[in-house]
């Protein structure tokens, strides 16, 4: 059946249609999936990858941030809805700061580095099917944000779920839309050839790009790491940091044994048993930002010389159709991470960058962080930085505050201050009034109640009051 499977996918992309280049990367994929590729990459096979350079130890002069800038674009990967989270639109429109988005804050911190540096620094966005007319609607606010002919966004592709018992598409009646998904962000690199953003880029004399998640505002494009990056001549750059405990899980750079070559390495390439050794902070001490630059030239020479197909690592993510219904069909997601590009770079380096670049909001816990007086953001620049070194770890009950709406009912007058924190531990359904302040670590059990006003929780460490 998987010879049919492969066609019947095919045909269901061209029928809606998918670009070339994203349907010939689907069909390597299916190859390697039917074939019984499972994208795991084994401990034993790789061995830790140490950053080539820190950035503390970068020295530039003005110009130079400025001429590097003035040759970069800024790619913003835009196409999460924020399910996990119970969000119904875009996530990039979530309030997080003082009213302000994750898409008005990138906005404005692009906006602050063309006024100082007088560079053009376009910004455009990777969005979906799903973001693009809300995310547009929002960019109207910003008259002054298109850079001459360029877009704001382009689309990613999408691909069809694939039935986990024969690798057929799957078919989902209550809700056909359910039955395609996105191909994860590595479809980037085959998206930005077949909608013509890449060519477009270079004959415009772009030769840089930066990309990041939309939900990380610490990813500013920073002048230091554009010249040290034009200055190595590498093709490929990857951005890591130190990894805490709230990120055990993140995905990081080895280096394959049989070639040398760095490898990105996800939970979804890891098997289970193995998961002890890829959460190891002393093997693995550096998480992966998913915070990229790459040569616009290089990438498009290679994709030119390969047909529009780059060999991304393979990511096989077992689903149901429904991911609200465990009990619907099982399926496959076929995906690839644009951090897997690494791999192709034979020159490719990685650069160690501290917490305040990395700043994720994939769960409420990151929220809840980004939205205490452990951050602040910049009037002038809307640049993130952290008070507090290092700062809290936060663990709510995701029963009670997983999602937003249970969140923002449960803080009506705004999270707790934490940054005197060291650990904010809440279980079972507790009410916070304002100006609550937690010290040192605090931890509410699971039987609930309410947190009064002007409370102070928590024991505090040695040396604090």
């Amino acid at each position: 059946m998987t010879s049919q499977g492969r066609e019947q996918a095919l045909e269901r992309m061209r029928v809606a249609g998918v670009s070339r280049p994203a349907r010939d990367t689907f069909a390597r994929h299916y190859d390697h999936l039917a074939a019984g590729a499972t994208g795991l990459i084994a401990e034993a096979d790789v061995e830790p990858a140490l950053p080539t350079v820190q950035l503390e130890d970068v020295q530039v002069d003005a110009e130079q941030e400025r001429a590097a800038l003035g040759r970069t674009v800024v790619l913003t990967l835009n196409g999460g809805l924020g399910t996990s989270m119970g969000l119904a639109g875009p996530k990039s429109l979530l309030p997080v700061r003082e009213g302000l988005s994750f898409l008005d804050i990138t906005v404005r911190q692009v906006l602050a580095l063309r006024e100082r540096h007088g560079i053009p620094l376009p910004l455009i966005l990777m969005d979906s099917f799903s973001t693009q007319d809300p995310t547009l609607e929002a960019l109207a606010g910003y008259p002054d944000l298109a850079v001459d002919d360029l877009p704001l966004d382009f689309l990613q592709s999408q691909e069809p779920k694939l039935r986990a018992d024969d690798l057929t598409p799957v078919t989902w009646e209550p809700d056909p839309r359910l039955e395609w998904c996105p191909p994860g962000h590595g479809d980037l690199y085959p998206s930005l050839l077949a909608s013509g953003l890449l060519e477009a880029l270079i004959e415009d004399g772009y030769r840089y790009a930066f990309v990041s998640n939309v939900d990380n505002l610490g990813a500013v494009p920073d002048g230091r790491l554009a010249a040290w990056f034009a200055a190595s001549g590498a093709g490929y750059a990857a951005e890591v940091c130190p990894r805490t405990e709230m990120d055990k899980k993140g995905g990081h750079l080895v280096r394959r044994r049989s070639d040398g070559r760095l490898v990105l390495r996800d939970t979804a390439q890891t098997a289970e048993d193995e998961m002890v050794h890829f959460m190891d902070a002393d093997t693995h001490p550096y998480v992966n930002t998913n915070n990229l630059w790459f040569d616009l030239q290089r990438l498009h020479t290679m994709l030119t010389e390969r047909g529009g197909v780059l060999e991304l690592p393979l990511i096989r993510n077992a689903k149901t159709v429904d991911p609200t219904d465990k009990g619907s069909t099982p399926v496959i997601q076929i995906e690839s991470a644009m951090g897997g590009a690494v791999e192709l770079f034979d020159d490719a380096v990685s650069v160690g960058v501290t917490r305040e670049r990395f700043v994720p909001v994939k769960t409420t816990n990151e929220l809840t962080l980004l939205r205490s007086d452990v951050y602040r953001v910049d009037d002038s620049t809307y640049r993130l930085s952290r008070t507090v070194d290092p700062a809290p770890v936060v663990d709510l009950d995701k029963d009670h505050y997983g999602m937003i709406g249970d969140l923002d009912a449960r803080f009506p007058a705004g999270v707790p201050s934490l940054v005197e924190a060291t650990r904010f531990e809440v279980q079972g359904d507790w009410r916070f009034g304002s100006g609550v302040r937690v010290v040192g670590a605090a931890r509410l059990g699971p039987e609930g109640g309410t947190v009064e006003d002007g409370s102070t929780l928590g024991t505090p460490a040695p040396g604090q009051a």
